[in-house]
Formats: structure tokens, C-alpha cells, sequence
């Protein structure tokens, strides 16, 4: 959660705990949540008023952000396979290595046997 451990949590509670006092708290709790969604009521405001300008002017949003959204799939896996190359590499030979590993079990199951 935001890069922060349990203990430097419990640290920010107890801070928290002595600068606001125990009956402080819930109040601030509460006025962070009502902000946040405040925020987030906002932000979906200003996304539906975009769209619904962009659909009066005959503009296709989802078409247009499709298109980048591949483009960035595309870059994201080339720098994947430009930075772990043994990722595929390892991908590749597990499948043959499996089939000899099979083979030589077929081989020596009757001998295992006896």
C-alpha cells in the first residue's frame, strides 16, 4: 500500500494519535473520505463532459484511444522482451527439454518396474 510497511504505519498512526488526539481522528477520517469522493465525482464529471463534446462534434474517442492503447501494448512488450531475453529463451527449450524428459521415461518405465 504506497510503498509504506506495517511498522511505518503504525509509526504514522501514533504520530497521528498524538498530534489529533484519539477523538480527532474519526473527524479527519471522515473529511478525507467526503474529499476524495468529491474528487472522484469531479474527475468522472469532467470525462463525461468530454466525451459527450467529442460525440456532438462526430469525434469517436474509443477509436481514437484504442489505436494508442496498441501502441503501447506493442512498446511495453518489446521493452519486456529487450529486457529479460532469457524470459523467451527459456520459454523455447522448456518444450523440448519436456519431450526428451518424456522419452527417457517411456524408455525406463519397464525397467523401473522389474
Amino acid at each position: 500500500m504506497f510503498g509504506i510497511g506495517g511498522g511505518e504505519l503504525f509509526f504514522i498512526i501514533l504520530i497521528s494519535i498524538m498530534i489529533f488526539g484519539s477523538k480527532g481522528i474519526p473527524d479527519i477520517a471522515r473529511f478525507l473520505g467526503k474529499s476524495m469522493a468529491q474528487l472522484k465525482n469531479a474527475t468522472n464529471e469532467i470525462k463525461h463532459e468530454i466525451q459527450k463534446s467529442a460525440t456532438e462534434n462526430g469525434m469517436d474517442l474509443n477509436t481514437l484511444t484504442g489505436g494508442i492503447s496498441e501502441e503501447i501494448k506493442k512498446a511495453k512488450e518489446g521493452i519486456k522482451k529487450a529486457v529479460n531475453p532469457m524470459e523467451n529463451i527459456a520459454s523455447d527449450i522448456a518444450k523440448p527439454i519436456q519431450k526428451v524428459k518424456e522419452d527417457i521415461e517411456n524408455l525406463s518405465g519397464p525397467i523401473k518396474r522389474q
